[in-house]
């Protein structure tokens, strides 16, 4: 296997070279889109200059999760204006990731960027992402400059990649985001994952551990608030956890072990004192104590437990990860 690349420290502003188009160069920008009617014709305006400064062939892919607003019908007229907009509406919120996946698999050309909705990652910092990638690397993230979010949105979102962390064992998850540009190729390695329970970033460690980051300028949301709620950042967090690795069972392993250790201590403690003073531990509290350690510790570890078995019971009902209603292959 590739020794992963480390990108704890991306390239920064000053050191990033002018990027230079190529001429064989060909893209598909994916983007999940909820709720952003708004915001899209602006997205796409300023998309295609950019595409066409810097490949040779390009696409976008729009991904409409369900949105409750106007945006499919946005996409439906930004298709008919633009022979490179293509649109994929799916018959239920499925989520970004899931939306995501949706995208990267629809994609026709050699390099996939994908982005957000709502230009917080400016579209024109795309050629620099493009520029990164080289023969020795395959994934290229665009970590910020600095983060524009609320302080809870702040915290969660280091919560989050911890989490991610834990799921990839390397350093690279401290600086993913979802401004991203790598090859197509990688999809082969998870074209069959169909569970529920999807995150791009784990994904693309199955194909590739070649990870460089650099920085980029990140812009406040141009309309609407973010959908990323700091309750839903730690649902995807116990998401990551559960479905992608196996820490939370190992840390209950050593919870249950060193919940026995202590346990033994104890036993011994009080044989002991019995023994050696012919007097047992006095006071229910030292007897209580013991028990909630015990019996927190077994819960703890039930629990656990219970979330890969509901993970399980997932996929044995092989629920997709996102239906399409429409699409332009139709």
């Amino acid at each position: 296997m590739d020794k992963p690349l480390r990108i704890d420290e991306p390239t920064s502003l000053a050191e990033r070279a002018v990027p230079m188009p190529s001429s064989a160069l060909t893209v598909s920008i994916v983007v999940p889109v909820y709720n952003s009617a708004t915001i899209l014709p602006e997205l796409v305006a300023r998309l295609e200059p950019v595409l066409r400064a810097s490949t040779a062939e390009f696409e976008a892919v729009f991904v409409n999760d369900a949105s409750r607003d106007a945006s499919w019908q946005v996409l439906r007229q930004l298709k008919q204006r633009h022979k490179w907009v293509r649109a994929i509406d799916l018959m239920r919120n499925s989520g970004q990731h899931n939306a995501l996946l949706c995208g990267i698999r629809a994609a026709r050309f050699n390099i996939v960027v994908t982005l957000d909705d709502d230009l917080q990652n400016p579209p024109e910092e795309i050629p620099h992402l493009l520029a990164a990638l080289s023969d020795t690397v395959d994934v290229v993230y665009g970590a910020p400059q600095q983060e524009v979010h609320g302080l809870l949105r702040n915290v969660a979102s280091q919560v989050t990649k911890i989490a991610l962390q834990g799921a990839l064992g390397a350093q690279t998850a401290r600086m993913v985001g979802p401004f991203r540009a790598f090859r197509t190729d990688i999809r082969r390695a998870f074209e069959h994952y169909d569970g529920i329970f999807v995150n791009i970033d784990v994904l693309l460690t199955w194909g590739t551990m070649r990870f460089k980051a650099i920085r980029v300028h990140h812009h406040e949301r141009r309309a609407g608030v973010s959908n990323y709620t700091f309750r839903k950042l730690l649902t995807h967090s116990l998401n990551m956890l559960t479905g992608f690795t196996t820490a939370p069972l190992q840390l209950a392993s050593v919870l249950g072990f060193s919940a026995t250790l202590l346990g033994l201590v104890l036993f011994a403690f009080v044989v002991g004192r019995y023994f050696l003073q012919a007097s047992s531990v006095p006071g229910f509290a030292f007897l209580a104590s013991v028990i909630i350690v015990f019996s927190g510790a077994q819960l703890l570890t039930l629990g656990i437990i219970g979330e890969y078995l509901a993970r399980m019971h997932s996929r044995l009902l092989h629920q997709p990860p996102y239906v399409v209603r429409e699409s332009d292959d139709d």
